[in-house]
């Protein structure tokens, strides 16, 4: 059965919103790549306290006001993984801390560095979809 899932594009602030944010897997699917803060949304949740909840979760940041970017399809047979992903922008509030059950490195990354790295999930396309979404 498909699954829904969030992701979330934190930028450190309004201003700087070419600088995202992502997290290093720390278990299976794609382990060890890096990718957007996220996950599943929990029964009887919506997708946007499941979003705050996961950045919580994974970053220790507060992600008070997350905007709607898009609806992505994430189809990986070979992990037998089906979902669609909602994605999220906005900025983090407070602190990161790594939250070692889930995630093994934290780093802050400029959008043109972000597109060369081989993420995890579809969330390259996510970040090429927010970055067109940028003025300029």
């Amino acid at each position: 059965m498909t699954k829904t899932t969030v992701a979330a594009i934190i930028t450190p602030d309004d201003d700087h919103r070419d600088i995202i944010l992502l997290t290093k897997r720390g278990v299976p699917p794609f382990q060890g790549q890096w990718c957007l803060p996220g996950g599943h949304i929990d029964d009887y949740e919506t997708a946007k306290e499941a979003v705050v909840r996961e950045v919580r979760e994974e970053t220790g940041l507060l992600f008070a006001s997350p905007v709607f970017l898009h609806y992505f399809d994430e189809l990986f047979a070979e992990y037998n993984f089906h979902a669609v992903a909602l994605a999220f922008y906005g900025s983090g509030i407070g602190s990161t801390e790594l939250m070692p059950s889930e995630v093994k490195e934290i780093g802050w990354f400029s959008l043109s560095e972000a597109l060369t790295l081989p993420l995890a999930f579809n969330h390259l396309q996510i970040v090429h979809h927010y970055a067109q979404q940028l003025p300029g």
